[in-house]
């Protein structure tokens, strides 16, 4: 067991879909109620040629009701009014501070708006956009109970999501199916080539067929392979460890579509618009490697002569050929003058999928 599956995670949400229903072992880790299968996540081919993964540390909020849109258009760090109903964005959820709280992918869906969410977070979150609701005709639900969420990539996973009848959509783009939804997210590097993914939304009294069918030609994945996939393609997740710790620009959330600069107001605003337009980025996050164990969100980036931090690790996951891959921010200055390590294991740079603004 790692350090970051430790008896010290946070509880799993109790309303988690149970990892052995899909015939996974469970575990719960920094990030949640994680879902283990043992096939796939050590052969990067075979995740590269096709791979499904039970996403039990994945919940969805959804906001609903005449005034949904516009609220969390004040609230989140993207355009949530020019939402295209066949589109999906990222959000971010900052404090009055500028400090992200959440990430978020985020969709129309009816009269409302979607938004994916870690499991152990949810709660909280729910609670927190609820006090400022006020008098808008909005209702922010914990949808953990009713909806259930698959990661599907790699070169069969197309022709697996049209046996449930889903056409596999474009990079943020949405397809539909009945009850189900499908969301296009950024290529991940596996296996020396671009492997193209998807985000599956389906309720849960669909969970259990819809499984069966993607299991039918797809290799089960660990719901932490999931997560290395997600650290290949450099869009963070915030988990508990690393909230209210960046400004959304240390973690390259501009670079990646995540902030709009001419929406208007939302919590943060002036603190994220002024990081963007006055002096100098110091600070930004970078894709790196350990040989070592897991280290945990929030866990100190530090020069190998000690000294002080110069940063921390956003998020990180197993990798299939042995040791950590991670995402980490830092001074710029500190990854320039290179000799990095985490928990007293070297940290090799290894490069992000986009290239960051100059």
């Amino acid at each position: 067991m790692t350090p970051a599956e430790t008896a010290s995670a946070p509880a799993a949400h109790d309303a988690a879909p149970a990892a052995a229903g899909f015939g996974a072992s469970p575990f719960a880790d920094a990030y949640g109620e994680q879902a283990r299968f043992a096939s796939a996540d050590t052969d990067a081919g075979r995740l590269a040629d096709g791979f499904a993964a039970p996403l039990t540390d994945l919940g969805i909020l959804e906001v609903t009701g005449p005034d949904a849109v516009a609220f969390l258009h004040g609230q989140l760090t993207n355009d949530v009014a020019n939402l295209p109903p066949e589109e999906a964005r990222w959000y971010g959820y900052c404090t009055p501070k500028g400090r992200l709280l959440a990430t978020f992918l985020g969709w129309r869906e009816g009269d409302g708006v979607r938004l994916t969410v870690p499991r152990p977070q949810s709660q909280a979150l729910a609670r927190r956009l609820s006090m400022f609701v006020l008098r808008a005709k909005a209702k922010v639900a914990d949808r953990g109970t009713e909806l259930v969420l698959f990661g599907v990539g790699g070169t069969r996973a197309p022709q697996a999501l049209a046996a449930l009848g889903l056409v596999a959509p474009g990079e943020l783009a949405l397809a539909r199916a009945g009850d189900a939804t499908l969301a296009g997210l950024p290529s991940a590097s596996i296996a020396g080539a671009p492997s193209r993914r998807w985000l599956l939304c389906v309720p849960a009294a669909a969970a259990a067929s819809t499984w069966a069918c993607l299991a039918e030609s797809l290799a089960p994945a660990s719901s932490t392979a999931w997560r290395w996939t997600e650290v290949l393609a450099g869009i963070p997740r915030i988990a508990a460890g690393a909230s209210e710790q960046f400004v959304p620009q240390m973690i390259n959330f501009e670079a990646v579509g995540g902030v709009s600069f001419n929406k208007g107001c939302y919590p943060g605003q002036e603190i994220v618009a002024r990081s963007q337009y006055l002096g100098k980025l110091k600070r930004r996050m970078y894709a790196g490697h350990l040989d070592g164990a897991e280290p945990a969100p929030g866990a100190d980036v530090s020069p190998a002569g000690g000294g002080e931090p110069c940063g921390q690790v956003v998020m990180a996951a197993p990798a299939p050929g042995g040791g950590t891959d991670l995402l980490f921010e830092s001074r710029i200055d500190a990854v320039a003058a290179g000799g990095l390590t985490v928990g007293g294991d070297s940290l090799t740079l290894a490069a992000l999928p986009y290239a960051l603004p100059a």
